[in-house]
Parts: C-alpha cells; structure tokens; sequence
C-alpha cells in the first residue's frame, strides 16, 4: 500500500495548504517531496498523501477531485473585518461548528425526550425593540446587574458567573480555545470570536477562548443577543469602529448597554478617556477598556473625532500588552473540559448514560473523551454522582 502512487491534481496541494492556515514553510519542511507534487512530476504514495491530508486537516477524499472545492460556513455569517473581504473558513472553524451542531442536535433530542418546555427568550426581540429595554431584559435574565456584578472580584470570577447564569437559563456555552481538545490547533480571535446556534430547546453560544476575559464577556452578551432575536450567526462581535450591519449595530449595542449601563456611565465617569482612566471604568463593569470607550462615545460623553484618536491609541497599546505575554498552559483538564464542552451539556450526557440511554462510546464522542476513568472523574466535576 505504501508504494502505490495517488493521482492528484497539482492545484489542489497548494489549496490544501492555503486552506490549512499553516504556515507553508513548515510543510514543505514536513514534506521534502511536496513541490515535486505541485509540479507533478512526482505522485505522492498513498500513506503521504494520507500524512499531508491529516497535516493541513483536509479530507482525504477531497484529494481525488478535479478541483478544489467550494467550502461554505453552514451558518450565517455576520463577520466583517473593516471592508475587507474575509478568506475562506478554516478546517478550524468549520469542524468547531460543526463539533458545536453534534452536541446541540443531541442536546434538543435529549430536552425533547425529556419533556422540556421551550425557552420564551429565544426569538423574543427584534432590531426594532429599544436598546435599553432589551438590554433591561437579557441582563435581569443573566442576573448581571451592577450590584451583582461588584460582588465580583476579577474578570474571571465575572465570566464563569455569567456563564453559570446563561446555563441556568437553559443556554448551552461553550469557551475553548482549541479545536476540538487538540491543544495543537489554537483558534484564531481574527476569524471569529464566536457564534450562536439558535434554538427553542437547545440555545448554544460558543466564545472564543483564545480572547481576553474582558473580550469573551462581550462576545458571550453579543451572542446571546443574537438568541433573543432567534438568530443563528457567526460573528466577530468586537467593538469596532464601524459598523456593517443593522443586525450587528443592534447586538453589539445592546450588549454594551448590558455590561455598561449609560446611566451608570455618566455617573462614573471623570471626563477622561487616557488609560488609567478606562483601566479604572473597566474594572468597574467588568469589560475591556475598548467597550468601556465605545459605551463612552455612545453615551455621547465625546465627539467622533476624539472616540476614533482614542481608539486607535488603546488599541495599540492593548496589542502592546498581548503580544507580550506568554501563552496559557491550559491548566487542569477537568477545571477546564466542562467549559469547552459545556457544564450543562456535560451533565446531561454523564446523565443519560448512567441510565443506558446513551451509549458510552456516543457519550465519549459527544464529550471528546476517550476512557472511562475520564468519563468518570468528568462527571464528578460536573456533579453527577
């Protein structure tokens, strides 16, 4: 099997590559005979071309077409990123969707089976519904108020109590960083910071986990935005300085208000939109220093010509800041997996297999786990005894 050769179109290498969203030096440090293959004058055995199908995540079968094919985002698509046009999906998004369909299409089987009544919050606004009375509705909903929230001491501790009070409102949220659990395949907060898989049953919001706290607080209230209006979208939810649409005008608005409150605001706020001054408000709600100065101009505290200097230079400076620091361990798997995953949705799975309604390798799959004792320990930590 080794030494059969495989019939590839030579086009269709350097799309797996570009697809990839590698970097092609390593590959081609990986594969000593791929320009051999581009040119054609070489064919790849069987077993390469099956190592360089799993190297850049492409099906294998995707290899015996004429050419390469069109790859679609299965959901709607709200990213924009300034006017440019956006490339096409990575395998990384493309498998984190569809990882994230799996479970919701078990999930809503397993809430029906159960007898579940549907959420009356999902499809209960429109983009013609006030800003603050939608904002009033998802933060009681999320019990996110401003006395709550100055129990809170950190961002993180703000984001885990937001997380439990969405999944205590029957949303399924997902944080992860990675693909999957393949600490190999970081997903990038430049192709999506999330998105939200719209459902009666079985709501879901997936945050990217590679974002800041403060970022990821924003991102999970923008896409439960995106559930009070019914929506399924794929967003980058991020306080920019223009917007694209009036459906992503209407999210991000109301999830500033959410977080921000404009009558707390102005109340809170000194008149100064320099550093020290939005590290100060930001703590207060809990946000990044970008949505606090986005909330600022919205509260028409200053001008756009002030907003657009002072966002160009906080944006600077907070990249400043990123690109020094090292990146995340992971920490420890079982504190972690169940926010991959979902809490909710874990203890829902670990649940119905004890009673031998789901088998345990569905199980294993659905939760991407691989032993019992795992599986175990998993369901612990969930509080399934």
């Amino acid at each position: 099997m080794s030494t059969f050769r495989v019939p590839v179109q030579p086009s269709l290498f350097a799309w797996a590559i570009e697809n990839s969203g590698k970097d092609p030096s390593a590959l081609y440090k990986q594969f000593k005979s791929l320009p051999s293959w581009e040119s054609g004058e070489v064919l790849p055995t069987y077993k390469q071309l099956e190592d360089f199908a799993a190297a850049t995540y492409t099906p294998f079968g995707d290899f015996f077409l004429k050419e390469a094919p069109t790859v679609e985002i299965p959901i709607p698509d709200f990213r924009t990123i300034g006017n440019r046009e956006l490339r096409r999906p990575t395998p990384d998004l493309l498998e984190t969707i569809f990882i994230s369909e799996q479970r919701q299409e078990w999930y809503r089987n397993h809430a029906l089976s159960s007898g579940a009544e549907l959420l009356s919050f999902v499809g209960s606004l429109t983009i013609q519904d006030s800003i603050y009375s939608a904002a009033e509705s998802i933060r009681e909903q999320l019990q996110f108020t401003m006395p709550e929230r100055r129990q809170d001491s950190s961002w993180t501790a703000a984001l885990r109590r937001l997380i439990d009070t969405a999944e205590e409102a029957g949303i399924l949220v997902m944080v992860s960083g990675i693909v999957g659990l393949n600490t190999s395949r970081p997903l990038n907060p430049d192709e999506f910071r999330g998105f939200a898989l719209a459902d009666s049953l079985a709501p879901l919001v997936f945050v990217n986990g590679t974002d800041t706290k403060a970022a990821q607080i924003f991102t999970l209230v923008h896409e439960i935005c995106h559930l009070w209006l019914g929506q399924t979208a794929l967003t980058d939810s991020f306080v920019s300085t223009a917007e694209t649409n009036e459906t992503e005008l209407w999210c991000n608005r109301v999830a500033a208000e959410v977080l921000v409150p404009k009558n707390s605001l102005i109340g809170n706020f000194e008149g100064s939109v320099e550093a020290e001054e939005l590290e100060r408000l930001a703590r207060i709600y809990k946000v990044s220093t970008l949505a606090v100065l986005k909330s600022i101009y919205d509260a028409n505290l200053i001008p756009w010509e002030k907003f657009l200097t002072a966002y160009d230079e906080e944006y600077s400076r907070i990249r400043k800041i990123l690109s020094k620091k090292t990146k995340s361990t992971g920490g420890d798997f079982y504190n972690t997996h169940p926010l991959r995953v979902s809490r909710r949705f874990a203890k829902a799975v670990i649940n119905d297999t004890k009673t031998g309604r789901t088998l345990h390798r569905d199980a294993y799959r659905l939760l991407g786990t691989k032993k019992y004792e795992t599986f175990a320990k998993l369901g612990e930590k969930v509080g399934v005894n």
